[in-house]
C-alpha cells in the first residue's frame, strides 16, 4: 500500500501530485517511457492525440501487470514544447482523476524520434 507524503497541508489541495509516496511492501512495476504511438505503429501529429495515446499505452502496461492508475506512485513526463503544459495537465487529470502520484515534468530538447511530442514513464506499486 502506498502512503502519500505531503508535509504542507496546503499542497494536498493545490498541487495535482504528492510531494512523496512511501511504499512499504508489495509488487513494484517500472514502466518504460510510453509515447503516443498507436498499436498499428502510426503516430498522430497533434500533441493532444499523442498525449492521450501515451496515457492509454501506460494504462495498458498497468493492466497487463494486474494494476491500475491508483497503483502509480511515481510519474515522469517529458515534453518538447512548454506551450503544451496546460493541455497536458488536462489530459493527465482525465487519466489520473483524483489520484496524485509523486510527479516530475521536464521540458527537453527532443525525444528519441523527431515526431514524438511527449513521453511518460511511471513506477507502480501494489
Amino acid at each position: 500500500m502506498a502512503k502519500r507524503i505531503n508535509p504542507n497541508e496546503r499542497t494536498d489541495t493545490l498541487l495535482p501530485y504528492s510531494q512523496g509516496v512511501m511504499v512499504e511492501a508489495g509488487r513494484t512495476l517500472y514502466v518504460s517511457g510510453q509515447v503516443g504511438v498507436n498499436a498499428d505503429g502510426t503516430c498522430p501529429p497533434e500533441f493532444a492525440a499523442q498525449a492521450e495515446r501515451a496515457f492509454v499505452n501506460l494504462g495498458g502496461v498497468l493492466a497487463a501487470a494486474g494494476m491500475d492508475v491508483e497503483d502509480i506512485v511515481r510519474m515522469t513526463i517529458y515534453l518538447i514544447d512548454p506551450g503544451d503544459i496546460l493541455r497536458l495537465r488536462t489530459i493527465r487529470g482525465a487519466f489520473l482523476g483524483d489520484h496524485k502520484p509523486a510527479s516530475t515534468l521536464l521540458v527537453v530538447a527532443g525525444l528519441a524520434r523527431a515526431e514524438w511530442k511527449v513521453e511518460i514513464e511511471a513506477v507502480a506499486a501494489g
